[in-house]
């Protein structure tokens, strides 16, 4: 498991002063990607438009180029603003298998500081039941102190 309290600290220093979501979003995959072996794919969906999503900077093989926000375990964190845990992506209806080796998957909803929703970011692991609702805590808080400035 990372050190969330390091992590945070380092993506707030490599992030102080920047508004340009597209370059926080580049940073934050790379350092999260980085911090953790459970991390096969970790990336962006960004929202282009009504109810899509759009791959964004991510760090892993390839993704899924544009996921509605009534597919999937990203369009589920999209539609809901909740977050998705998922242990088992087999046992999720209607899960987009954007890459066969994910087992696991972790999507939280990311808010911009007047609150609006501007992408979701997706963790998948090729570990079945890799994630904690302890990584989904401290990712929050990261990505909260990061997208206020956007």
């Amino acid at each position: 498991m990372p050190d969330y309290t390091d992590l945070a600290k380092t993506i707030a220093a490599l992030t102080e002063g920047e508004d340009d979501a597209v370059a926080l979003m580049a940073t934050v995959a790379c350092e999260v990607h980085h911090s953790d072996t459970r991390f096969d794919w970790t990336g962006f969906y960004r929202v282009t438009g009504p109810e899509m999503l759009k791959i964004g900077p991510y760090q892993g093989g390839h993704g899924c180029l544009q996921i509605p926000f009534s597919r999937g375990v990203c369009g589920a964190a999209a539609r809901t603003g909740e977050v998705q845990l998922v242990a088992d992506v087999d046992a999720f209806p209607g899960h987009i298998a954007c890459a066969s080796s994910t087992r696991s998957e972790l999507v939280l909803p990311v808010r911009n500081g007047a609150g609006d929703l501007i992408a979701v970011f997706d963790i998948d692991s090729d570990q079945q039941d890799a994630f904690t609702w302890d990584d989904a805590d401290s990712l929050i808080e990261i990505l909260a102190g990061v997208f206020r400035a956007v």
